[in-house]
């Protein structure tokens, strides 16, 4: 076999298990060599639908509201800890630290409660390492958390040693908490 055929190969496997983890098109394209013909192909046959269209996050404010922040920063410490001690790196240490972060959070890729998305996780990795975000250690708790790199950070508290006084009050909360009780 030639190395290119084994190339395509291993591309396939890898767009097959990013399609799996929930990955949207432009991640797709960016971390793979296939075509986008080819990876809409793909996607269309493992998921039965066309991928989504639209844009991908470019804000790093919905990584710094309540909830995503304590997702995004479980995220980033296990991919950190995968890149420092496992000798990971790239789009398969975003792939393995986002199938643990999802056995943390006792969810699985394609649930409505998911709260980070495998691209919001790989967009994350690129805000960190273009320095747009950082990790910041909280000052009562000691755990390391996901801040604008350009806010100041003396004595920061993170959202959970100092949750706002709206957490955790969406309708979905309010419903779920209805349908408990009937």
């Amino acid at each position: 076999m030639s190395k290119s055929v084994i190339n395509e190969a291993e591309q396939i496997q890898l767009a097959i298990q990013m399609i799996h983890l929930g990955a949207r098109l432009q991640l797709l394209e960016s971390q793979t060599t296939l075509s986008r013909e080819r990876l809409i192909k793909l996607y269309k046959e493992i998921k039965g639908v066309s991928p989504p269209k639209g844009m991908l996050p470019f804000s790093t404010d919905w990584f710094l509201t309540w909830q995503p922040n304590i997702h995004s920063s479980i995220f980033a410490n296990i991919y950190h800890f995968l890149i420092q001690h496992a000798g990971v790196t790239g789009i398969t240490a975003v792939m393995k630290a986002y199938k643990l972060y999802l056995q943390q959070v006792g969810s699985e890729p394609h649930d409505d409660d998911v709260v980070l998305s495998l691209t919001r996780a790989w967009t994350l990795i690129r805000f960190l390492d273009s320095n747009m975000l950082k990790m910041q250690r909280c000052s009562c708790c000691g755990g390391e958390f996901v801040v604008n790199a350009y806010d100041l950070h003396d004595s920061y508290q993170c959202n959970l040693c100092h949750v706002p006084s709206r957490a955790g009050k969406t309708r979905k909360a309010k419903e779920r908490a209805a349908a408990l009780t009937a």
